[in-house]
């Protein structure tokens, strides 16, 4: 049975890693989180009942500071290493940049340290963003391995984690992945986020502020996909590509990670309204021309992981159906 490590195993896109991996494998799974804000105490993994699971070992750290001895010699032998743990919210990063900056590269530096001395270490995959590549103009897709492009300190914390990682794969020869996502829906999401913010106004009879560009005529776009299609295809990299890092090809070894349409901020409001049955009240407002990074569209590349053979297991409008089922039915987290 192989032993790994997933950080951030208490976060959003973190839990619904941790559920798959559960089902879909034989692992023993080491989660490493520091219980910030943004992970919800044990909520969420309680929530999907991970304590009675024998194979689920939960370590409270802070990856910002380096390992210490007693960790490392309860952690063990460990085959691969999932690092998803970071700060994500953007305006916070943008508020106070230092300690974010901070928190999101010494994470990624301190695990990179310990994992370069496992010495049966398989993969270390390292989970990313879009933004790295910043804004990007109708008709542009951004492919694996191009010129980063940062908009916003996250987007620059992520790069440079990214950056570090390829430095660790050029210098020691470690075995490491990148993976970039775009925006994630799911259950458990916070109520900070689109959909569930979506999803509470639309019931309260509310007015949905949908960011646009300037003249209010478009509103932002996304490849939304649902966190377990993002743990699905973490697997199949794993199982069905060999591929690190390269010194001399910018593209090996990452992995685009995208959801299989592009979907404005309006279209999918009204998409959500459609499904609850409910009235959409909107207001488009002009936000991504004011706000540092001018986000009004984010794109990636597929492509890749099609050539792989990968395809969403769940197709987004069933995704979002799903979540907001569910959501319906556990509204205590639209108040968390």
């Amino acid at each position: 049975m192989k032993k790994v490590i997933l950080t951030g195993a208490n976060g959003f896109v973190g839990h619904h890693i941790l559920e798959h991996f559960i089902k879909h494998t034989d692992w023993e799974i080491y989660c490493l989180d520091k219980l910030s804000y943004a992970s919800s105490g044990h909520d969420r993994i309680r929530d999907i009942n991970v304590f009675n699971d024998a194979r689920v070992k939960i370590f409270t750290t802070d990856l910002s500071l380096p390992f210490q001895e007693g960790l490392i010699k309860e952690l063990g032998d460990i085959s691969y290493i999932f690092h998803v743990a970071a700060d994500s919210h953007v305006d916070n990063s943008i508020s106070d940049p230092v300690p974010f900056v901070q928190n999101n590269v010494n994470s990624t530096l301190n695990i990179l340290e310990y994992a370069r001395q496992l010495p049966n270490l398989e993969k270390f995959i390292y989970f990313s963003t879009d933004e790295v590549y910043g804004s990007a103009p109708v008709g542009k897709d951004y492919s694996e391995g191009e010129r980063f492009n940062c908009g916003n300190p996250y987007s620059a914390s992520k790069g440079a984690a990214e950056c570090i990682c390829q430095s660790y794969a050029n210098t020691y020869g470690m075995p490491i992945i990148i993976t970039n996502t775009m925006n994630v829906i799911g259950e458990r999401q916070h109520p900070e986020k689109y959909v569930p913010k979506v999803i509470k106004k639309i019931l309260n009879g509310e007015t949905v502020t949908i960011h646009s560009n300037k003249e209010k005529t478009k509103a932002g776009s996304r490849f939304y996909i649902h966190a377990r299609n993002i743990a699905d295809a973490l697997l199949h990299i794993l199982n069905d590509c060999d591929e690190t890092l390269d010194n001399y090809d910018s593209s090996k070894g990452r992995f685009n990670i995208v959801g299989e349409t592009e979907t404005d901020n309006l279209e999918l409001a009204q998409l959500i309204a459609q499904i609850l049955g409910k009235e959409l009240k909107y207001e488009m407002v002009d936000f991504h021309s004011q706000r540092p990074g001018h986000d009004l569209r984010y794109a990636l590349d597929g492509q890749k992981m099609k050539s792989l053979g990968w395809v969403h297991p769940i197709p987004f409008k069933e995704s979002l159906e799903n979540t907001i089922q569910w959501t319906l039915e556990n509204e205590k987290w639209l108040n968390v």
